[in-house]
């Protein structure tokens, strides 16, 4: 069990004392990266926005009881993620995690697995996959390719999506994304692998329709 740094405990302690300030902290942290992930679960921002709120209601609510077994910000998100795909079911959008099985199966896999299962063990990439997000910067400057870009994203799978976003969006560690989506270390990689292939092959085509003035 993780031990929470000093800051960390200050800012818990300030928060079970009811420190409307440190509660202030909180949201201003962490509400956009909670929109933006809700809306992986949700088909709207609107209903996005119910999620959250009602998450911060049930963190007001629970937070003399957290005991520091998980980081703040994980059992934060834990919160939401619950919200969110109980909310998702309800809207008929949510995939549930049971169906990561059927989503990650091997002989769908874009790479044979052995690129990404190091000599380890533990699933380090031979050759990474660079993010999209380092992709020239010349590319991501025009307009039509960041539209091209937010379209593709919200065509991938659902939790393809979540995983890119946490990761090349929010700056999440593959340690946090674990934890939160509850799946292991090579899923991980499985699912932020196929995102970032499908962002850099539209990345890919954008490019050459520009450079042949289509």
């Amino acid at each position: 069990m993780a031990t929470p740094s000093g800051n960390e405990a200050l800012l818990i302690r300030r928060l079970q004392d009811g420190d409307d300030g440190a509660f202030r902290q909180v949201v201003t942290q962490y509400h956009a990266v909670m929109i933006r992930l809700v809306e992986t679960f949700v088909p709207s921002r609107a209903i996005a926005e119910e999620v959250v709120q009602d998450t911060w209601i049930a963190v007001i609510r629970g937070i003399k009881n957290f005991e520091g077994r998980s980081s703040l910000k994980t059992w934060i998100f834990r919160i939401l993620a619950n919200q969110a795909r109980d909310r998702g079911v309800r809207e008929s959008r949510s995939t549930p995690v049971s169906s990561l099985s059927s989503e990650l199966d091997e002989s769908e896999l874009s790479v044979p697995i052995e690129r990404f299962v190091g000599p380890d063990g533990r699933g380090t990439w031979a050759q990474p996959l660079s993010r999209w997000s380092e992709m020239p910067e010349e590319r991501l400057a025009v307009g039509e390719t960041l539209r091209a870009l937010g379209r593709t994203i919200e065509t991938l799978p659902e939790n393809q999506r979540r995983v890119l976003v946490l990761r090349d969006v929010e700056g999440w560690t593959s340690d946090e994304v674990r934890e939160l989506m509850d799946i292991s270390e090579i899923n991980q990689r499985v699912l932020l692998h196929r995102a970032r292939s499908k962002i850099r092959s539209r990345l890919d085509v954008e490019a050459h329709l520009l450079g042949s003035g289509q």
